[in-house]
């Protein structure tokens, strides 16, 4: 009964907690709230700011650029919690906001997780996410939500491929008959992308230049194939010899060859993952290829990368970024029957 009226008050969500981006969705309203996973907090506490609202968007143009005082954080590194009561209180910040700034409210919450976290990863995103606020929290692979939010037929038996690579994880699985064959999680991803343009700059240009400056490199010039134009753009930060600011040019060319380690080792885990596949499951494949989804999705030539390497057709997901926030979101619109699938707090009850 109490549930009953809790869920009165309430709106179930679905949230893909990213390294980099927390997405959020409401049954029936989609995706409601897509903000940095990024808090800012006075230094060696973690007390948040300015009575919690220096969280998201407002503390990531802090980055880079905060006094002694203050610190931005990102509290969950490579796809897991890293500080578990700076994620608290960012989950909680992000449930009242989407419920109007409410502070009585007590959802239910589905939140995708990479596939490869331990149990005590596990049970670091349920207590986070109770203390936040949700009274019952359910958890999903972040491929299989990746998968039924870019609308693959995972439920019948017939393979669907798909590789999720968001910030701080790469998820590369195979699914069938509504669960998943092949599943490979690994700790490279957009990340290790910037900081391979941030070495690349040191090496090559005496440059250093900042984690949001090498994202802005790779989203606006970054490609890991040949284009018919190279782009180039101006890069400013502190040159290494004098310590004084400084400005060069760099080339997409350029960008290419930064990003080869990184995404080689993606390539890798992909093949790794084919050669896993159950003979059926490949047949399937060569017809229905390959699907991409995750902010590096968006990076100019992965498909043709994956394809030479692969042989297989490669795809983007219709907007990428949120696939895993709809399928959490589908998850919540059919939870009596696709519960039983998922691993939830009760489990440990």
């Amino acid at each position: 009964m109490l549930n009953s009226l809790l869920g009165l008050f309430s709106m179930d969500m679905g949230i893909d907690l990213g390294t980099c981006n927390t997405l959020v969705c409401v049954r029936g309203q989609g995706v409601v709230l897509n903000e940095p996973s990024v808090v800012a907090v006075k230094k060696g506490t973690n007390r948040v700011l300015k009575d919690g609202t220096a969280v998201g968007n407002v503390a990531k143009e802090m980055i880079g650029k905060t006094p002694g005082t203050i610190t931005a954080i990102r509290p969950l590194m490579d796809g897991v919690i890293a500080d578990f009561d700076i994620t608290e209180a960012m989950l909680s910040y992000f449930i009242r906001k989407v419920h109007g700034r409410r502070s009585f409210v007590m959802p239910r919450v589905v939140i995708a997780v990479p596939s490869g976290i331990t149990a005590v990863e596990k049970r670091a995103v349920y207590n986070s996410a109770e203390r936040a606020g949700a009274r019952r929290v359910y958890l999903v692979p972040e491929p299989k939500a990746a998968a039924i939010g870019a609308g693959l037929p995972v439920a019948e038996p017939r393979a669907s491929m798909i590789i999720d690579i968001g910030g701080g994880t790469t998820e590369v699985a195979i699914l069938t008959l509504a669960d998943i064959s092949v599943c490979e999680s690994m700790r490279v991803a957009g990340d290790d992308m910037d900081a391979a343009i941030v070495n690349y700059m040191k090496r090559t240009y005496n440059l250093m230049i900042g984690p949001q400056t090498a994202e802005r490199i790779k989203i606006e010039i970054g490609s890991v194939a040949e284009t018919d134009q190279e782009l180039t753009m101006e890069v400013r930060g502190r040159d290494m010899i004098s310590g004084l600011p400084r400005k060069t040019f760099v080339s997409s060319e350029e960008v290419r060859e930064a990003l080869k380690e990184p995404v080689g080792l993606i390539v890798e885990s992909v093949v790794r993952s084919l050669e896993k596949a159950e003979p059926e499951l490949a047949a399937d494949l060569v017809e229905d290829g390959i699907w991409l989804a995750g902010g590096g999705a968006l990076l100019r030539g992965l498909d043709q990368v994956i394809n030479q390497a692969t042989g297989l057709k490669v795809q983007v997901c219709e907007d990428p970024l949120t696939c895993v926030a709809r399928g959490t979101s589908i998850f919540l619109e059919n939870l009596n029957e696709w519960k039983d699938t998922m691993e939830s707090d009760e489990d440990d009850l």
